[in-house]
């Protein structure tokens, strides 16, 4: 115990002897200060040896106070920013400013105002100056030169620090790789610091290229600044490019491919220096990491919470079903940053509801009240439980099963749990009060071809038949980036492992939103709603499948159908060519979002609905999926088959647009939006249903008393639950 006592006391005695060191070289600059003020105040040519010195101690006295309270003795200069540099001008006015007001007071001796002004502004500089050959200097001597081993022993005995130097000679400090910095940003010149200061970094920037003109021809720590128009291959080999990183985050994806094409075009490797894609944006920190697909194909990702959102979501009891799955976990990190009074994670899968729990405990600590829970939405006496427990004020569901492929063949299990589970979440948020209920829908859910739409469909007109004190409403989206099944990790693994790239139809056209900007829409428009309303999210423009596979291949360095082949498996059970996203866009409303619209579609009474769930109920009792589906087909008016949707695709506006438009980047939005295309899908009618459990005869179907639809819009989801994989 003594031991560990005596070496936190050599501890606080190293720490103290270095604030000592540089406060007694401070001393210096004061002295100097104090004498140069004398003389230009005073005009005397004989320095009266008393008054001088009373001068300096109670300036040096002063100016000690203020730096020690302002903390400027804390810093660690060698890494001297400029907030820190900010405290010490700060702390020198202050002193400059209580010494002459205190002279005024209290009869210290004569003080002139201009005395006092020349020394403050003198010592500052010298100060400054100090410290900037400093920083300057640790630097320098890490570095392998013949004036650096020279300079070290000296640096050591005045600063008594052991400087660590570089693990490069010359010849392995030419072997850094040098870069172009595409963009002289806040972004851009922030990582050149970084890599110029680290003398173990791999790169070294040699160049910036801007389209600022102003900035245009000057230098930033020494490098220069290019224009786009210069930056030619010629120029570029000049200066011994080898490598461009893109360094501005809100570039257009329209610009960004065009820039990335180009210097790929002659011969340069690229990287980006940027946050991980699919993170949210106000977390982690910025890396450099390879170019990827989604930097050149898809919208720039925003922040797209206000503080209105914000306000509503904090001091709240937030509890979401599915919170260990992609979007759900997504929705918690961004519930967690605006500080609700608890957060409840519900899900039957525990390992992805741990790792989100101990995500979030490693970031917010004991400021976040987070619950884990884990439950099946399709257990009513455990859900009852849990709300009973936590009484939730808000609730978002986002539980339920999405692959479209196992869901064709586990009919039964998709009824239950979708269905079902989503009217237990509805009966037990009425039961315990809940303010919102939010659920989370698909695309899929629009004329839906297979299963798992048919009953995210039924889920919808679950929620926006009921009425109450709880507020329902629903949020319909398609791809997301990055989730659990994601098309585009599928692709990479594809491609590295050397193909071939499987597409089930080279014609497929899908549409992608990023996790983060998904939950974030998500959030906004459950805050905004009042009840009843089926929001739909702007997704952007269509992306045929094709050719993000194809762009993919040449991101990694591979000709397509050359290095690696696209191959066409044909499509899966349930899938489309391509998706709508809303049911009747004449019917469509605006909202304050410009990413946000509503769905004016009627919604069911609750009678309706009870003769729909009754249907379901009697035919999941039989187990068997034929009876299901066509069980949901009855309930579920525009549940059409595939075969019936697909041959029409070719015909539909959206379909010809992907086919023809070679221009696939999709632009942030900015000011009014475009007004939703006319679409002739339709809506299920608030009508009675008839179904028959035993099989139809033969030769006969079950009807559904709904027209083909003409053409419909598209969208689809990013999972690999019906992607064109």
């Amino acid at each position: 115990m003594s031991a560990g006592i005596n070496r936190s006391v050599k501890k606080v005695d190293k720490r103290l002897r270095r604030r000592l060191l540089l406060a007694v070289y401070d001393f210096v600059p004061m002295m100097i200060a104090s004498l140069v003020a004398y003389l230009i105040v005073d005009a005397a040519s004989v320095v009266h040896v008393g008054e001088f010195f009373y001068y300096l101690g109670m300036s040096a006295v002063f100016l000690y106070v203020a730096r020690f309270f302002c903390g400027v003795y804390r810093q660690i200069w060698r890494f001297g920013s400029t907030a820190a540099y900010l405290r010490l001008i700060l702390a020198d006015a202050m002193a400059g400013i209580v010494y002459f007001l205190a002279t005024c007071i209290i009869p210290f001796g004569s003080v002139d105002f201009l005395q006092v002004m020349a020394f403050s502004c003198i010592n500052l500089l010298l100060s400054i100056g100090i410290r900037m050959v400093y920083q300057y200097t640790y630097q320098y001597v890490t570095f392998h030169t013949s004036v650096a081993k020279y300079v070290r022993p000296v640096f050591r005995a005045l600063t008594g620090l052991t400087i660590q130097q570089s693990d490069e000679s010359t010849g392995e400090k030419e072997r850094r790789i040098k870069i172009a910095i595409v963009g002289a940003g806040r972004v851009g010149t922030k990582l050149a610091e970084e890599l110029l200061t680290n003398p173990n970094a791999p790169y070294i920037p040699v160049c910036f290229i801007d389209a600022d003109e102003s900035k245009v021809g000057r230098e930033i720590f020494g490098v220069q600044i290019l224009s786009g128009e210069e930056a030619k291959p010629i120029t570029l080999a000049k200066y011994g490019v080898q490598e461009i990183v893109f360094a501005i985050p809100r570039m257009r994806a329209e610009r960004k491919r065009e820039l990335y094409e180009y210097y790929q075009s002659i011969g340069y490797k690229i990287k980006v220096y940027d946050f991980p894609v699919t993170q949210t944006v106000d977390t982690g920190r910025r890396s450099m990491r390879e170019f990827q697909i989604e930097d050149i194909m898809f919208r720039a990702q925003e922040d797209f919470l206000d503080d209105k959102t914000i306000n509503y979501y904090r001091n709240q009891v937030v509890l979401i079903s599915g919170g260990g799955g992609s979007i759900g976990s997504e929705i918690a990190r961004q519930i967690a940053r605006m500080q609700p009074k608890k957060l409840v994670i519900l899900d039957i899968y525990e390992n992805g509801a741990y790792d989100l729990q101990q995500e979030l405990k490693i970031r917010y600590g004991k400021s976040l009240d987070l619950q884990v829970e884990i439950v099946s939405v399709t257990d009513r006496a455990h859900l009852e439980r849990v709300f009973g427990a936590h009484m939730p004020d808000i609730v978002l569901h986002a539980a339920a099963h999405k692959h479209v492929p196992l869901m064709e063949h586990n009919c039964c299990e998709a009824v239950r749990n979708n269905v079902f589970g989503t009217l237990n979440m509805v009966e037990v948020s009425e039961k315990f009060g809940v303010k919102k209920f939010i659920m989370i829908s698909t695309d899929k859910a629009v004329n839906p071809t297979n299963v798992m739409g048919a009953t995210k469909r039924m889920c919808e007109m679950i929620v926006r038949s009921r009425t109450g004190p709880t507020n329902f409403s629903a949020t319909r989206f398609g791809n997301v980036l990055g989730s659990n099944g994601s098309v585009i990790p599928l692709f990479r693994r594809q491609i590295a492992n050397g193909g071939p790239v499987t597409l089930t139809d080279k014609r497929i056209i899908r549409y992608f939103m990023t996790i983060p900007e998904a939950s974030q829409l998500v959030l906004t428009s459950g805050a905004m709603a009042k009840n009843g309303e089926l929001f739909v999210l702007d997704m952007g423009k269509p992306i045929r499948i094709k050719d993000l596979a194809e762009k993919m291949i040449r991101l990694s360095g591979f000709e397509p159908y050359v290095d690696i082949d696209i191959v066409e498996t044909g499509l899966r059970p349930g899938e489309k060519l391509y998706e709508e996203l809303l049911i009747k866009t004449e019917d469509l409303d605006k909202t304050e979002n410009a990413l946000i619209f509503i769905e004016r579609d009627k919604p069911l009474t609750k009678q309706d609905i009870i003769v729909k769930l009754a249907i379901l109920r009697e035919a999941l009792s039989t187990e068997d999926d034929d009876v299901i589906k066509r069980a949901l087909m009855a309930v579920v008016p525009t549940f059409h088959t595939p075969e019936e949707v697909n041959s029409k695709a070719l015909s539909a506006e959206e379909m010809a647009q992907a086919m023809t438009d070679t221009d696939t980047a999709q632009e942030p939005p900015t000011g009014e939006p475009a007004a939703p295309q006319k679409s002739l899908a339709f809506a299920e009618p608030v009508v009675q249903v008839s179904f028959e459990l035993t099989p139809p005869p033969d030769g006969e179907e079950v009807s559904t008393a709904e027209p083909t639809p003409a053409a419909e819009d598209t969208v689809t989801d990013v999972t690999d639950e019906g992607c064109g994989i």
